[in-house]
Formats: C-alpha cells, structure tokens, sequence
C-alpha cells in the first residue's frame, strides 16, 4: 500500500473553518453532505417535535389549572375553617370571663374584655385577608398557567415556533456555514477519491498531500514574467519513476466552459517550474541522497497531472496531462523506475522537511 503522508488540503481548510463558526462536530465530508442532503427533512423534524412537545405542554397545562382550581377551593375552605375556630374560641373566651367581685379584679376584668374584644374585632377585619394570603402563590401560578394555556389554544403555530427558535437557529447556523464551502467540500471529495486510487500503489510510492512551501526571496520565472512567492500542490506522488504533480479538480462542464475560472494547466505549469528549481537545486547541492552516474548529476523526472473527476475536456495541453480517475493509475505505472527504494525515500523525506 503506498505511504501517505499529511491531510489533503481542503480538509483541513474546512475543518478551520467549521471550527471557526463553533461548530466541530462533524467527522467526515459525507456527513457535511449528509447534512445538507437532510437538512430540510431534519427542520421539519424540529418543528414536529416542538408541535408534539407544545400539545403535550397544553395538555399538562389544562390538568395543572384543574388542580390548581382545586387546590385553591380546599385551602380556602381549610384556611377559612381554621380562622372561624380561632374566632370561635376567642369570642367564647370573652363570653367565659368570670365576673369580678372586687375593685382590682373589675380592672382586671375589664382588661382583659378588651384585649379579647380587639383579637376578635382584628381576627374578624383579617379573616377575608387570610384566606386570600393563604391562595396568593397558588393563584399566581394559575395565572401564569392559565395565560401560557390561553396563549398556546389561540396561537399553537407562535408558540411551536418560539418553542424551536434556538434548535432551528442552529441549524440554520450550520447550514448556512457548510454552504459557504459547499466549493471545498467538492474539492474535498475529488482529492479524497484521488488519494483512495493512489493508495493502492505498492509502498515504493510515497504519496506527500497538501504540500506548501514559500520562496524567500520570491522565485523569478523569466519566461512568464512571474514571481512565484509560494506554491500549494494537492498531491505529490514520489515513485520510482520519478515524481507526479498532481492537481484534482471536481468541475461540472459548466465550470470546465467558464472563461472566469483561472486555468488549472496554466497552475500546474508554474508549481511545476517551482518544484523543478527547488528539486534541482537541492540535487546540485547534494542534499537529496541520489546515486551518482559517471555521466554527471541525474535529474528527477516531474510529470505534471490534472485528474478530473467527473468530466473532461476533449482538448490536450502540452506540459500537462489530463486524465480521468480510472485512468490514474495505468498512466503513473506506465514509466519505467529510475530510482531505487531508498533514493525515493530520501526525495520525499527531503520534500516533507520543506513542506509547510
């Protein structure tokens, strides 16, 4: 199986950008599409848990208010039951004071007439209070019941919506942030079919995804009038044969037909002009571990690749070839080896060492 090295690119890009907008519970590209393929069945899955969930409500509303009328009835009925014992027994304690029968008894006496006459007048002023006092919590719960019922019986449609605000905002939330790189996501799915074929190479093939590398000072290319500062390639396949640059695009033939779009023959062509000066150099330096023929230094064979997916143009570009996915493979095993196993080795050990 061939070694594989780092993630492709794309994914990457998408995973810093869900992680961005807080979302990081997606694992895979096929469950972004997944998502996306649901995501108008899950919404009106939301809301009909939330209509489920607010009938429910209605329903336990309309028991609670019933025993809450029926609460209310019994405290009052107990509350008030209790209060008339009470001024019961102090009007029978006023009606039971024994008469007096000397001068300091009859102010005695009439002490205490008074203090039971002001418990009784007071008792009686507070008897409606009480009651009430004793109701007020329940009846304000009832009120608050009673309002939230009412609310639900004359605008169900408000209150599943109030209901599902939050769940559905973070749908919403997610779907309008996977939309945003609904491009990488295709991408992302042409390099990961990509990388799936290329891993059925022996382990003489090294597979670098994703490699970066940045010029200091910026790489002049005279013939195209270009500064190169840095180059991005979505797959380098070091084989025995030499090394295959290889750029996936996963375009409908609206794309292929749009004159907008930047050429990818013209993209491969300049990482390639950067990758041979930046290979070469490190040969001539002797930093890549190639044997040496008695004729003079050995160049490492760059063959330049677009894979499209899913269509392609009839048209053949010089410098770059076009190939299919099912094509892929044959075309890479076509070239006869020029390198043993160990000077493939250290050609991408000396490529991941740069690479970043």
């Amino acid at each position: 199986m061939c070694k594989v090295y780092n993630t492709i690119g794309c994914l990457t890009n998408i995973k810093s950008h869900l992680h961005e907008q807080g979302i990081y519970d997606f694992k895979s590209v096929k469950e972004l599409i997944r998502f996306q393929k649901n995501y108008a069945d899950v919404r009106k899955n939301i809301i009909s848990e939330h209509e489920v969930l607010i009938a429910q409500e209605k329903k336990n509303l309309g028991e609670a208010i019933a025993q809450l009328n029926e609460l209310i009835d019994t405290t009052k009925s107990d509350t008030a039951q209790k209060l008339t014992q009470e001024l019961e027994y102090l009007k029978q304690a006023l009606a039971s004071l024994p008469s007096p029968n000397t001068v300091m008894k009859v102010y005695v006496y009439y002490y205490k007439k008074a203090i039971l006459w002001l418990k009784i007048q007071r008792a009686s002023r507070l008897f409606i209070p009480k009651i009430e006092s004793s109701v007020k919590h329940l009846i304000h719960s009832l009120s608050e019941k009673s309002n939230r019922f009412h609310y639900i019986d004359s605008s169900f449609a408000g209150a599943v919506n109030q209901s599902s605000l939050l769940p559905l905002q973070d749908l919403d939330h997610r779907k309008k942030t996977i939309d945003e790189i609904d491009a990488s996501i295709l991408v992302a799915i042409g390099e990961q079919k990509v990388v799936k074929e290329l891993e059925k190479l022996s382990d003489d093939y090294i597979l670098i995804n994703d490699f970066t590398y940045t010029f200091h000072p910026p790489l002049y290319n005279r013939q195209e009038n270009d500064h190169i500062r840095s180059v991005q390639i979505d797959h380098l396949l070091v084989a025995p044969s030499g090394i295959f640059l290889i750029e996936t695009k996963n375009w409908s033939q609206n794309s292929l037909r749009n004159l907008s779009l930047r050429s990818p023959v013209e993209q491969v062509r300049r990482t390639s002009f950067a990758l041979y000066h930046l290979l070469n150099v490190r040969v001539n330096m002797s930093l890549l571990a190639l044997k040496q023929h008695h004729w003079g230094d050995r160049k490492i064979p760059i063959r330049n690749l677009i894979v499209l997916i899913n269509n392609r143009p009839n048209e053949t570009f010089q410098y770059v070839k076009i190939v299919n996915l099912n094509e892929l493979l044959s075309y890479i095993t076509y070239f006869e080896p020029c390198f043993s196993g160990k000077e493939v080795e250290s050609i991408a050990q000396n490529l991941l060492n740069r690479s970043g």
